[in-house]
């Protein structure tokens, strides 16, 4: 699941925005744009905050969906262990 392409396509679609409207602002392909819609592709850091700017979204949301994303992506196969190895790292974010 990618919740981060997920967000950009709803944002972009309610404001009738063509993928290759996004892609010119952030000087990328338009398919590329289309595949981090599909979760076919990650997008950058940089990407994200450059598509939260244009999509006048907010930026620490879509920063959050991106590295909920990322250790999705981490944890692939090990999805059995994602719960403690995430109470592990929530207690080091704590401090």
């Amino acid at each position: 699941m990618c919740h981060l392409g997920q967000k950009i396509r709803e944002l972009r679609e309610k404001q009738n925005l063509f993928l290759r409207q996004v892609a010119a602002e952030i000087e990328v392909d338009t398919a590329l744009i289309s595949k981090i819609e599909r979760g076919k592709r990650n997008a950058s850091k940089q990407q994200v905050i450059d598509i939260a700017k244009f999509l006048k979204a907010d930026g620490n949301e879509l920063l959050t969906l991106w590295l909920a994303d990322k250790f999705e992506s981490a944890v692939g196969e090990e999805n059995h262990l994602a719960s403690d190895a995430l109470n592990i790292a929530k207690k080091k974010f704590k401090k």
